[in-house]
């Protein structure tokens, strides 16, 4: 198969156009065959391209305006052999008529691969020079957090530490097989022609792919032109690649390539030019090391920030370790599991007309106060659902306050949003918070596919937790408990810091099961709104309520504050009923609404 390449020097500019025999190909700006739009030097239609017995024939059309560069002169009709190129404007066009589709084909005479024990073994008789460049490293790039200004950095200390090294890049392969692709990420060179490196393929597959250590290829200096394209348009002699080790750099390597000196006519691996290289590559090694080290901890820097927005600090040491996957497995367990809703957002978006960012920053701010509160309290965050934050605890480490941190983390939000929602000039102001708690057997875990998972949980309890957030608007209550989490909390919890009320039994919509539902509420030192005998009062009308004696129901709750909303429900439903319990009174109240 025969191909032209053309390439712009210094951008990433590329085209590549198989050539099939007895073709008559136009090339020009935009052409009517093959365009080259990138180029500001070249003609609508510059040169006429001419493919027969594995030579191309180029001529210079009348209307081409500007010159055409082969083998350094000036040329309006010539032929190529594979591997020659010519030069318009910027651009590069190199023909190739190899059997890969690719001018990197070359074979080279020796190729040898050096493993840690032999550069062990290996001295640096320029050390001082060496020593005082990685000292420089470490200083330079210990303070750089983007990739392609460390691999700047890198590239350029290399080439001050290599000195016979031409020019250096950073590589990647891509895990595509042995055929894959190798891209370059960052290279630079001494030369001054403003030309583009590129590695040899088949040394970076060799070297990161299948050995996985350092590779050294030496060509001959007698190879014909189109064995030496192997690098840039110039003609090096020897490359070679290190691996980088770990597993955020597993396909990245550092290329190096050069010329030896003029009076080497054969390369010996026991002369001094050998010598010289394998201290390069000693010196490469240590770079890649210190590199590797460096990507790995700030790639576990960077899972770890990511981790510490959705788990609590105890949490995160099983989340990184070497066993984390079996960590986050998914498992049957017991759990707690929080829904926390922001009220008054609806009426905001309405009021906001157009100007809907700045809601969205606050809702942002909302979101934060709730995910810190669960965190703060051991819990995990599971997951954002528009304006709402799911949360839990059990999982995976339980503890036997779980429940209980649930609920200071609720009491948490509920006084943080009291607190701001009072402050006119604070984003929050206006916002509350629903909040409903719910505990039993669950499985928590890791769920989603390869390319996309998150850590959650499901089961009954979920589902119960939104429907109690649902009904704090219904109830008009902040914060409500099904009756495992408050009945373990009652026994835990100090007065000091926090009260249950038993509010209800109801059947919320769409469970079959009614539910004693019970208010969490702040320390009467904190919120005074409701005294301990209000509380007293309240439970007493609702143990009258559900054996049916409304009378005594209606005058208890009368002792309980007006101003105390979470007596509507029970209040609402007996003057409803007329004071009267319907005959097939079982003390539920279902909820038609969620």
């Amino acid at each position: 198969m025969a191909e032209l390449i053309a390439e712009a020097a210094g951008s990433k500019e590329r085209w590549q156009r198989e050539l099939r025999a007895g073709s008559t190909i136009v090339l020009g700006k935009d052409g009517p065959d093959w365009a080259v739009p990138w180029e500001r030097w070249i003609s609508r239609h510059h040169v006429k391209l001419v493919y027969e017995h594995d030579r191309l024939s180029v001529r210079r059309l009348p209307e081409g305006r500007n010159p055409v560069f082969f083998h350094g002169h000036e040329a309006d009709d010539f032929e190529m052999r594979s591997g020659e190129c010519f030069v318009i404007g910027g651009t590069v066009f190199t023909f190739n008529a190899s059997h890969e589709s690719s001018p990197q084909r070359a074979r080279p005479a020796q190729e040898y691969s050096i493993g840690a024990e032999q550069l062990r073994n290996i001295p640096f008789r320029d050390a001082p020079h060496r020593i005082d460049v990685l000292g420089h490293l470490s200083n330079v790039i210990s303070g750089l957090t983007d990739r392609n200004e460390l691999y700047v950095q890198t590239v350029s200390l290399l080439l001050e530490g290599i000195r016979r090294a031409n020019a250096i890049a950073v590589v990647e392969v891509a895990p595509d097989g042995d055929r894959a692709e190798v891209k370059t990420l960052c290279a630079d060179h001494r030369l001054t022609t403003g030309a583009e490196v590129q590695p040899s393929r088949r040394l970076v597959r060799e070297a990161i792919q299948h050995l996985k250590k350092s590779v050294v290829h030496v060509w001959s200096p007698g190879q014909e032109a189109a064995e030496q394209l192997f690098t840039m348009r110039s003609k090096f002699d020897w490359a070679f690649c290190t691996p980088l080790h770990g597993e955020s750099c597993q396909r990245l390597g550092l290329y190096v390539t050069g010329q030896s000196a003029p009076e080497v006519a054969l390369f010996d691996r026991t002369s001094a030019a050998g010598t010289d290289l394998d201290e390069d590559v000693k010196f490469a090694e240590l770079v890649a090391t210190i590199l590797s080290s460096l990507l790995e901890v700030k790639e576990l820097q960077h899972r770890q920030d990511v981790l510490s927005h959705f788990f609590s600090p105890r949490v995160l040491p099983l989340l990184t370790s070497h066993d984390s996957e079996r960590t986050l497995r998914p498992e049957e367990t017991d759990i707690t599991v929080m829904f926390c809703d922001l009220r008054g957002f609806s009426r905001k978006v309405e009021a906001a007309g157009e100007a809907l960012l700045p809601i969205l920053e606050r809702v942002s701010r909302a979101l934060g106060v709730m995910s810190h509160c669960i965190l703060e309290h051991s819990g995990a965050v599971a997951d954002f659902l528009g304006d709402s934050a799911m949360g839990f605890w059990g999982w995976p480490l339980r503890r036997d306050d779980d429940s209980t941190q649930a609920c200071l983390a609720a009491l948490a939000i509920r006084e943080t949003f009291d607190r701001l929602s009072r402050q006119s000039d604070h984003p929050l102001a206006g916002f509350m918070a629903g909040v409903g708690i719910a505990s039993g057997h669950a499985v928590a875990g890791q769920i989603g596919s390869q390319d996309q998972a998150k850590v959650t949980v499901f089961g009954p309890c979920v589902n119960l937790a939104s429907r109690l957030e649902g009904l704090t608007k219904t109830l008009r209550v902040p914060v409500l408990l099904d009756e495992a989490t408050a009945s373990v909390v009652k026994e835990r919890i100090p007065n000091s810091a926090g009260r249950l009320r038993k509010l209800a039994l109801v059947k919320p919509q769409g469970l079959k099961t009614p539910v004693m539902v019970s208010e969490l509420l702040p320390p009467v030192e904190r919120d005074g709104r409701l005294s301990d005998d209000d509380i007293a009062h309240y439970e007493a009308g609702l143990a009258e309520f559900l054996r049916g004696n409304w009378a005594a129901a209606y005058e208890r709750l009368h002792r309980v504050p007006a101003e105390d909303r979470g007596k509507d429900l029970l209040m609402s439903f007996i003057l409803k009923h007329d004071h009267t319990p319907p005959p097939d009174w079982d003390g539920v109240i279902a909820i038609e609404q969620k």
